[in-house]
Formats: C-alpha cells, structure tokens, sequence
C-alpha cells in the first residue's frame, strides 16, 4: 500500500506564557470562568500575535518573520503552527489521534487520497442549521467559535504596520488594530495534522458569509505560510459547513490533491488580459466535479477582490459552493455544488449515501475522509469518480453559473478555446 509520509514536528521556538496567570486572565476569571473567546473574557487577555505583512502594490513575496525575540527567521508554518498544534496534542484538547488515522493513495490515473478517519466520525459536532439556505443569521444560542476556550488558540492574525512579518508572544487584546481579532484555533476534530481554523474577528459574530475582507486574510495566510502543502478551505452554508460563524479550515498534506494535476482549459474573456496581465480564468477539464481557477493578478488584493465579487454573487443568490485556496495563496479553486440538493430530493444513489461522506472542500480536491476500515479497504478510482460527480452541477447548469461568476467577477466569455492547459505545478518538499 502507498502511504503518504508524515512531516516530522517542529518544536515551536515560542511557548505561550501560561494563560492561567491571574495577572493576565483577571477578567476572564471573573467572567465565566471558561476563559473563553467571548466578549466575557478575551477582552484583557494576552495571546500571541503573528503579524503579516502590509499591502503594496506589488505582489508579495515569500517574506521572513521578524521576532521580537530577536530570531531573524522562522519558518511560519513549520514552527509557529505545527509547533503549537503539536503543544495542544500534547495538552490532550483534541477529540482523537489524527496521526493513527491511515491514509493511502487510491491506484488509479487522478491519485484520489483515501483517509481513515473514525474518531471524526463519532465525535465531530453535529450540524444544527438548515441546508437549504446559504445564508442564514447568527444563533448565539447554537454553537459558535466564541465559546472555545482560549487554549485552543494558537495565536492572533493581524496586518502589520510595515512591509515585514513579526511574531510577538505575549499581545494584549486591547494593544491590537481591532477589538475583534482575528484567531488561529485547533480543529478539535482534525482532518490532518496541523488542522487549523482562521476565525475573522472573532466577537462580531459573522455568519458563515465570505466577504472581500475575510477571503484576502485567508489568501495572507497563505502567502505567509509560503508553503505550497498547506492548503486553505471555505465550505458555504449547504455545502457542508457545520458551523454558522465566519471561519476558514487550513491543514498541511505533503502530497498534491487531485484537483491540482487536473487538466484545465483557459477561458479567454474580455474585461481583463490574460495571463499576464490581470486575473486569469480557467475551467477544470477530465475531473468529477466542474469547477473554476482563478489565477494572476499583480496583488493579492487584486485577486482576492475578483474571487470574492463571484463569491458574493453565490452566496446572495441561495448558491452553495466550495473553496480551495491553492499554491501559496496563487490559485484559487472555486465550486459551485448540489450534493445536499440532491440527497433532500432523493436523487443521490443508496450506494453512495451508505459511505456517509459529505462532501465539503477537502473531499471535492480528492482527500476523502472514510469512516470505516471496510469502505477504505475497497475505495477505488472508479468509487471516487461516482461520489464527487454526485457533488457537480449538471453540464447546463455550471455554463449558466459560470457566465454569471464571470459577469460578477468583471469579465464576459469571448469565443471558445480548444487549447487544453495542464496544470504541471506539482509541489515539491521544501
């Protein structure tokens, strides 16, 4: 069987001070005693801070972090995150063992990645909100990111003043640009290693709604991140998100999804150059699930701006989808779905239906998470192809939603291009 290796872990360089420090926690323990990430306690908390670096103009680059500590570099994914997620491993706060959870490649032409995963199956929280709807107003009643406690936290995301990246260790809440931040949190109920939450401000209380704001701090993470194996997600309410607070799903796998080697054709349109200039569009060919890439740009604002006006679109418009934020934050994948659609109406086969799969981000990119040893055992190619195809719209209705993506985003089609692109990026161990 071929398996994919694991990433040795990276102690962190910087420990968290112990949060249970009367002087640092004086409010939360006079509050509800959970020392939670509600406006109860987080206010006058400390928590460490990454801090990334400020827009510009020009795109980018991979950057270093500078610390207070006065370290001149780190490594942001290995040692921040997987260093700390591996100290909240170490502290028992997560639901199961995600590293005795196996996970093989399926034998096939597309490399489709099969988990066993139980635990999550047992012990993963339940959804609580309607299906049919993707957009629906925040219960303070059901369960949101406010009530986990504050050492499931691993750190603050916030822009910094300057050019450059900085870690402090020890931030008050009240020293940061908004008295909202935005936190890094565990999945108590991890996918992979290093399975992580980017939660936008936290206190305010989003809905499940992807906005511009929101979708460029996830694009910086993964900028920041600078690693092509960590990969971000964003699952719409009725495509599977079970949570209706405003959050992304992050994790690192060092291997290539699926939807990464597929093929891929270019759509030419007018209202931006391509590829060089402005924002490229492309439709995924010879892959179950129908779905767009949006690519280029000369800043992440920039693209970030272009997805999110189609994103906006779905979402006001009761469309579910799925996003996969690919290639350090330079490839996004966007799809449109129907999956609950179809099961509610009876359309989605038995045989299928009997895996118990919903297929959110990570499945539709060709991790696919399996609940028992049986269906792992037999999972083949051929099984794949018929559970993300249950996922896709029909050929008519993508062109249709793909028109008004496009329209919503600042282009129209022009005429149709033959030219078939392969996508030959295929990340390489750092």
């Amino acid at each position: 069987m071929l398996t994919i290796k694991r990433v040795a872990t990276v102690v962190s360089n910087y420990q968290e001070d112990d949060l249970s420090d009367n002087n640092n926690n004086n409010k939360a323990s006079l509050a509800c005693g959970r020392n939670c990430l509600g406006s109860c306690c987080l206010p006058g908390s400390k928590l460490p801070i990454y801090l990334f670096k400020k827009d510009r103009d020009l795109g980018l680059e991979d950057g270093v972090v500078e610390s207070c500590e006065g370290v001149s570099e780190i490594s942001f994914l290995h040692n921040l995150v997987l260093g700390q997620w591996q100290d909240r491993m170490n502290r028992g706060l997560f639901r199961y063992d995600v590293t005795d959870c196996h996970t093989r490649i399926i034998p096939g032409h597309h490399g489709f990645l099969a988990q066993l995963n139980e635990g999550r199956h047992l012990k993963k929280r339940p959804t609580e909100f309607r299906v049919d709807q993707v957009l629906q107003p925040f219960d303070e009643n059901k369960f949101n990111f406010k009530k986990i406690g504050q050492e499931e936290v691993l750190f603050m995301f916030d822009q910094s003043l300057d050019h450059r990246s900085h870690f402090l260790v020890n931030e008050s809440i009240e020293n940061i640009s908004s008295p909202s931040p935005n936190v890094i949190a565990i999945n108590v109920s991890p996918i992979e290693y290093g399975h992580v939450l980017l939660i936008p401000r936290v206190l305010d209380c989003f809905p499940q709604r992807i906005d511009h704001e929101s979708l460029r701090l996830a694009m910086h993470m993964a900028k920041e991140a600078a690693d092509p194996f960590f990969r971000l997600g964003y699952n719409s309410l009725g495509a599977f998100a079970t949570i209706n607070h405003l959050h992304f799903q992050a994790y690192y796998l060092a291997a290539p999804f699926p939807v990464e080697k597929a093929k891929r054709q270019i759509i030419k349109t007018k209202g931006q150059q391509c590829p060089q200039q402005g924002v490229c569009v492309s439709e995924l060919l010879d892959y179950p699930v129908r779905g767009l890439v949006f690519e280029g740009g000369n800043t992440i604002r920039e693209l970030s701006d272009t997805v999110a006006n189609s994103l906006v679109f779905l979402q006001n418009n009761n469309i579910p989808f799925n996003v996969l934020i690919s290639d350090c934050g330079n490839k996004i994948y966007l799809f449109p779905q129907c999956f609950a659609e179809r099961q509610a109406v009876g359309e989605v086969s038995q045989e299928i239906l009997k895996v118990e799969v919903n297929p959110a981000v990570w499945e539709i990119s060709g991790h696919i998470v399996l609940k028992t040893k049986l269906d792992f055992d037999q999972a083949s190619e051929e099984f794949a192809w018929r559970l993300l195809a249950e996922v896709s719209l029909s050929e008519e209705r993508f062109q249709e939603v793909k028109a008004w993506v496009l329209k919503a985003a600042g282009m129209r089609q022009e005429e149709e291009d033959d030219e078939m692109v392969q996508n030959i990026h295929v990340p390489t161990a750092s």
